[in-house]
């Protein structure tokens, strides 16, 4: 049948994963860091994707397609749901998920407040998943007022209270220059430019290839044109604080 359906340009994708996250039925996932239409009797065509998109890779389109299924989609949420709860397995849900991955759906982490006494410092503090720059959408409503970690993934490692010196009351975007191969200074501009961010702190080990991500980020915010306070803390291979 000859009926609307989305249709995503991979060439303005930036791998954001806000559409696949705003797609309620699942049709959409990421395929090698970009979005892509998985399930054409997914999409019912109504579009909760494209507001989602940052860069305006989604549009519609009238063309031969299978008519939306909703009674499959219907039965693939509950299989999912049944896989995350823990009753179900992983060969009765649809695949590939609606994000893509299960890893990289956005939310929110908040961890039970107990009386703690020599465990009180092993606490963990993070507050939002994903983590990884690659991964995390531009918009996501834990970025409202929030206070940015721009982290490398080393620094964790290095400092032994990292949770509590450096993650505590922020939200954290990790990432390795050297290993990822990218500039994180796009996503990150949109980052700031999109949300309401009170501050950024950026955490980096004191070897060279470390420089990509400050450099990344001291960009993104003098791309996104607004003004935060903002600070660049180095730590050593050891996990002293060199410069703060």
């Amino acid at each position: 049948m000859k009926r609307k359906i989305i249709l995503i340009d991979e060439s303005k994708c930036n791998g954001c994963g806000a559409c696949a996250a705003a797609c309620h039925e699942g049709a959409i996932g990421m395929v090698n860091g970009k979005a892509r239409l998985l399930r054409e009797d997914y999409c019912d065509g109504l579009g909760d994707c494209l507001p989602a998109c940052p860069t305006g890779a989604i549009t519609f389109e009238e063309r031969e397609a299978p008519a939306y299924n909703e009674e499959a989609v219907r039965a693939a949420k509950l299989a999912a749901k049944k896989v995350q709860e823990g009753v179900g397995n992983a060969e009765s849900a649809e695949k590939p998920l609606p994000c893509g991955c299960p890893g990289s759906q956005a939310r929110r982490i908040a961890h039970k407040k107990e009386v703690k006494s020599d465990d009180e410092e092993s606490a963990s503090e993070l507050s939002q998943w994903p983590v990884q720059i690659k991964l995390v959408p531009v918009r996501a409503p834990y970025f409202d007022g929030a206070h940015l970690l721009i982290a490398a993934d080393c620094t964790a490692y290095a400092c032994g209270d990292f949770h509590r010196r450096f993650l505590r009351g922020r939200i954290a975007l990790v990432g390795c220059p050297k290993l990822d191969g990218v500039d994180y200074a796009e996503k990150l501009t949109e980052i700031i430019r999109e949300n309401d961010i009170r501050s950024m702190t950026v955490v980096r080990m004191e070897v060279p290839c470390c420089g990509g991500i400050e450099m990344a980020a001291k960009r993104a915010l003098q791309a996104s044109g607004k003004f935060i306070p903002w600070q660049i803390v180095t730590l050593s291979t050891d996990g002293r604080i060199l410069e703060n």
